[in-house]
């Protein structure tokens, strides 16, 4: 090869080792940029901490009433009418949070809020180390972008902390692999929130294993101990969760018959033939379309220029994947936030088509124009979700949780409901409220119960009995399945109002 063309080849071949670290632009008042742009996520999520007062989801609501019932030395209520699926690691930090009353709901949503900032973290570490720093913070603003996620921290859902484990434990295994160590605490600890992890953990474990193997490696003795010292770790998570409930219940797999019973009630379950389409419309939703497009364009690129980079994330994303389709498989229930490990590596490859030209050596006319079109696509980006995106309904979404929490413990707290809960049961519609009015009154499970619920048709004709007034609050608390009774949110005889607010209303009758 002429000496000009090696110079060019050397010029056009990818080298993320040299790659710029954000040159003149790398540091902003002496820190480094991606530590303020950390630090603005984290002040703007605090604000929003205030500014939008929410609460728990259904199952989080259950993970600090189950904490709470040990803590009164009680097994947890687990079997309860539509009770969702336990999650240990979960039940135990609702027991933490129980110590502080009702305030405790409140913390779990902050501590939610706060593990979105460090999976935001986490992500630009998994695109740093697997491709460049600008890649990472694509990644992480992207996933800043895609509400669903945000929405899910404020809420408090188990699954924003799940998936931060489980980046930060890609992230340290890019930094230095077959690392262990910190690695196995996390994925431990997301063994304990999501079965989903086991896969994870268990493939990680084959990953240590062939590390011992080879000629330089210790003795048959040594790796022997090794191996049964990460078999330790990757059971961690399956142990816990059978042995809590056997504990609890008596029965092992208890959880996996609770779920595949509750998916099937629920209508959550797909056959074979539905997965494929379900993947797809997930990924859709959650990623949004651009996003996705993007990720396939950044994974194809990224398999060319820099292929031994690909591995961290497309493991993932086959992982996620995989797992998805084996639960569909299995008949449990089918739902779009299983997807979300894979969804958050198509972000990574996302952030690669924004700038993946990164990896490309300074000074080759295909950076620039790559560069150049990378710009486009994020203008085209912005416009997309600036004119789909609705942020009215967002803020109307938001408040409409909080402020229907806020009425709920207003109208449970009203003297003439808490006399008429000597005559009886407190009863809502369905199951939706439930936890909620348990958590507010500090009920046992005989205390509160569902009208929906037919082995309550006796209990329900006394007591008192909460209905859902306001028509946002409604179609998500009282209509939520074609399955649920109208009439369930109508008062029976004998009932009489004694107590309302803006958006529920109490009727006792004693007898």
């Amino acid at each position: 090869m002429p000496p000009a063309d090696a110079a060019a080849a050397t010029a056009s071949r990818p080298n993320p080792a040299t790659a710029p670290e954000g040159g003149r632009f790398a540091r902003v008042l002496g820190l480094p940029w991606p530590a303020i742009l950390l630090a603005l996520l984290a002040l703007a999520t605090l604000i929003g901490f205030f500014v939008y007062p929410m609460y728990p989801n259904y199952d989080s609501y259950y993970s600090l009433i189950w904490g709470r019932e040990i803590l009164h030395g009680h097994l947890p209520s687990f079997d309860e009418y539509q009770s969702p699926t336990e999650h240990p690691l979960a039940v135990a930090f609702g027991a933490l949070l129980s110590i502080l009353g009702r305030h405790g709901d409140r913390v779990m949503v902050f501590c939610t809020l706060a593990s979105f900032v460090v999976l935001c973290a986490g992500i630009y570490q998994v695109g740093r180390r697997a491709f460049t720093p600008l890649v990472g913070l694509a990644a992480a603003a992207i996933l800043c972008t895609r509400f669903d996620f945000p929405f899910l921290a404020a809420r408090a859902y188990i699954d924003i902390p799940y998936l931060a484990f489980v980046v930060w434990a890609a992230a340290f295994e890019l930094a230095k692999p077959r690392r262990g160590g910190v690695v196995w605490w996390l994925l431990a600890a997301a063994g304990l929130m999501r079965p989903e992890a086991w896969l994870i953990i268990g493939i990680y474990f084959l990953w240590m294993c062939s590390g011992e193997l080879g000629a330089d490696h210790p003795d048959a003795a040594t790796r022997w101990r090794r191996w049964a010292k990460y078999a330790a770790w990757a059971a961690i998570g399956p142990f816990v969760w059978v042995l809590t409930d056997f504990v609890v219940t008596g029965h092992p797999f208890f959880s996996l018959q609770h779920t595949t019973g509750l998916a099937e009630e629920l209508g959550r379950t797909k056959g074979l033939a539905e997965v494929p389409e379900a993947t797809r419309r997930f990924f859709l939703n959650l990623a949004k379309a651009p996003v996705l497009y993007a990720g396939i364009a950044g994974f194809l690129a990224s398999l060319v220029l820099v292929p031994r980079r690909v591995l961290m994330p497309l493991a993932l994303w086959l992982i996620g994947t995989g797992t998805f389709v084996l639960v569909g498989i299995a008949g449990l229930s089918v739902i779009d936030r299983y997807l979300l490990v894979p969804t958050l590596m198509v972000m990574v490859f996302a952030g690669f088509t924004l700038a993946g030209w990164t990896t490309l050596r300074p000074g080759w006319w295909v950076r620039k124009v790559w560069a150049i079109v990378a710009f486009g696509v994020i203008v085209y980006g912005g416009v997309f979700t600036a004119t789909r995106v609705n942020f009215h309904n967002f803020d109307a979404e938001l408040r409409l949780r909080g402020n229907s929490h806020r009425s709920l413990v207003q109208l449970l707290d009203r003297p003439e409901v808490r006399a008429g809960m000597r005559c009886g049961p407190v009863s809502t519609p369905n199951h939706k409220l439930i936890p909620d009015t348990r958590w507010i009154l500090d009920a046992s499970p005989k205390q509160v119960i569902a009208r929906a619920d037919d082995r309550q048709s006796d209990r329900i004709k006394q007591g008192v009995s909460i209905f859902v007034v306001d028509r946002g609050a409604l179609l998500r608390q009282a209509l939520v399945a074609d399955t649920d009774d109208p009439f369930d949110n109508v008062p029976l005889p004998g009932f009489h109002r004694r107590a309302f607010t803006s958006y529920y209303a109490a009727y006792v009758r004693c007898r």
